[in-house]
């Protein structure tokens, strides 16, 4: 037996329990979709703005480190000029020392004959010769400078005394001698 429900009542309720049913799901699954959608667009655009500033820290902190590195670049360009300068002044200096040894030498040997009661007033050379100048309380220290001259090695022999003279003190100021000497450097380089 065929049973026929005639009643559209039931018939409609049935059908729109299905549809509504359906549709319900469709909604929700779009709707589950739609907001997973929006917290993936949310997380993306929360992870690129903590990105960006990161890079954006990153970015500051290289330029402060190159400027930073300018400034040691200019002073280490700075201390090299300076290295450089101060390397042909001791080039200067050693090539001054290396073209001045004999009258070093020569004034080395003169300053350590000096007995200490004597000072010298004026050095200087006629050609080969060296005539020196100066003032001594006594003859003993002006035969004594001699004889040093000569015993240095640096002189040849005899060292002359060209002139010598006694000039007469006072009661505050002991007598003194005035003399110039004459010697023959060996060999000045």
């Amino acid at each position: 037996m065929i049973k026929i429900n005639l009643l559209a009542v039931d018939r409609d309720r049935s059908k729109r329990k299905a549809k509504f049913q359906v549709g319900q799901k469709v909604t929700v699954g779009s709707s589950l979709i739609l907001v997973a959608t929006a917290l993936l667009l949310g997380w993306w655009y929360w992870s690129l703005k903590n990105d960006s500033a990161q890079l954006d820290q990153q970015i500051a902190d290289a330029q402060r480190e190159t400027v930073r590195l300018r400034n040691v670049i200019e002073q280490v360009r700075q201390f090299e000029a300076r290295r450089a300068q101060l390397q042909q002044r001791v080039t200067l200096i050693e090539q001054l020392r290396k073209g001045q040894t004999g009258p070093v030498h020569l004034l080395d040997v003169i300053s350590r004959s000096l007995p200490e009661s004597m000072w010298l007033t004026e050095m200087k050379q006629n050609g080969p010769d060296v005539q020196i100048d100066g003032r001594c309380t006594s003859l003993t220290a002006l035969s004594d400078f001699i004889s040093s001259l000569e015993v240095s090695g640096l002189f040849d022999r005899p060292v002359e005394i060209i002139d010598s003279q006694v000039e007469v003190g006072t009661t505050s100021a002991p007598e003194l001698v005035r003399f110039s000497v004459k010697a023959k450097p060996t060999a000045i380089q």
